[in-house]
């Protein structure tokens, strides 16, 4: 599958997100100062939508759910699940999962994603 162009730079301006859909999925797009992200839009671990996350220092995501939190850049589990007290033993049957994160193209204004 070639790259997908999914939005463009004047549609997701520096330090904002955006849910777009790309190859039938939903892809959540970060455009921050180090660059453009893309990640799947739900977190791994109950599939919480991820649009309101929060951000923190170093890139990292935080699931406005469970508080799991995400390196945009690698997708790997920074903190697993942690809240509300009690939830580890969910944790028990649902595994640490990374955060899918797909390639990034910034060609001209055009953001492309490969989703393969």
């Amino acid at each position: 599958m070639p790259l997908e162009t999914v939005a463009t730079l004047d549609e997701l301006p520096l330090g904002t997100r955006k849910v777009v859909r790309a190859a039938g999925a939903k892809v959540l797009l970060f455009h921050l100062d180090t660059g453009v992200y893309a990640t799947q839009a739900y977190c791994p671990h109950l599939l919480a939508p991820l649009k309101n996350g929060k951000l923190l220092e170093g890139n990292v995501l935080q699931c406005p759910f469970h508080r799991a939190q995400f390196d945009l850049t690698t997708g790997e589990v920074v903190r697993w699940a942690n809240f509300p007290p009690g939830i580890q033993a969910l944790n028990l049957l649902r595994a640490e999962k990374c955060l899918t994160t797909y390639p990034v193209v910034v060609e001209g204004d055009a953001i492309k994603v490969d989703l393969r």
